[in-house]
């Protein structure tokens, strides 16, 4: 799980990297094709086969986990990047939440401490004013950040409950699979040529993204939902670090407070 945040994180540095010149669908799509390769490669490496038993869940796993991205990319759009962050955060307390009537893991005092403080180091990266303005917003985008955290959730608890009877990568497979048909009608209504940069940037979308879902993956079939997912904060100080590092962006003593926080939920997540 803390190998998937690293990922995700740098996925998120040549996301940021490509200044959005490039409609969202494309960079989805990019994502998409270069993951389903990857993926098509390990599993002819590891002699598996790509279609697993559970087909109707994987399939709900890819429409969801697609589903997902583009609510949270749309939220991004419509909303101070602020709230949209602190919105998409509600997927670990999502995922504890109904991974109990799901799964049957009820989340101890400990997992919900963490998500507290989780919670708290991500409030201290936003700015608390745009918070309190909410109701202000517009609503749709709103609804939109939430679905994405939904969504999210949803995913993460569909790959925990494929953990008997599929293997990861197949798990990883059905992702983009399924997220290149849904991306590639929108980006045929508006294709943009890449630069030579660009291509760039979104290779190493693809790549880290696939990382990412192999990681994330494993860590789900491996331990508890709620514990799992709680763990995904650590992204948090990571995306400020790597702001520091590549885009010049300053560390204050919020971020460096909300880093402690975070730290402290995930080593809360480790503990049985």
């Amino acid at each position: 799980m803390l190998l998937s945040a690293l990922a995700f994180s740098l996925m998120g540095v040549c996301v940021k990297a490509l200044d959005g010149r490039l409609p969202v669908a494309q960079v989805v799509l990019a994502r998409s094709v270069v993951s389903l390769l990857i993926s098509w490669w390990l599993l002819r490496r590891a002699g598996v086969s790509p279609w697993g038993q559970r087909k109707g869940l994987l399939v709900s796993r890819g429409v969801l986990g697609t589903a997902g991205l583009y609510c949270v990319f749309l939220a991004i759009a419509g909303l101070p990047l602020a709230v949209a962050t602190v919105l998409q955060y509600l997927h670990p307390t999502f995922t504890a939440l109904l991974a109990w009537p799901l799964l049957g893991e009820r989340p101890g005092a400990r997992i919900w401490l963490a998500v507290a403080l989780g919670w708290l180091g991500v409030l201290l990266l936003t700015d608390p004013g745009a918070l309190a303005a909410g109701a202000a917003l517009p609503t749709l985008p709103l609804l939109f950040a939430l679905a994405g955290a939904l969504l999210s959730a949803l995913a993460y608890v569909s790959v925990r409950a494929l953990r008997r009877s599929e293997h990861p990568l197949v798990v990883v497979f059905y992702f983009p699979l399924l997220a290149l048909p849904l991306s590639l009608p929108l980006v045929l209504l508006h294709p943009v040529m890449p630069t030579a940069a660009e291509w760039g940037w979104l290779l190493g979308v693809g790549v880290f993204t696939q990382l990412g879902q192999l990681a994330l993956t494993r860590g789900l079939m491996a331990m508890p939902a709620a514990r799992a997912t709680a763990l995904s904060y650590v992204q948090v100080p990571l995306a400020a670090l790597w702001g520091l590092l590549w885009f010049g962006e300053t560390l204050d003593p919020d971020i460096l407070t909300a880093a402690g926080l975070v730290l402290g939920s995930t080593l809360l997540s480790l503990g049985r």
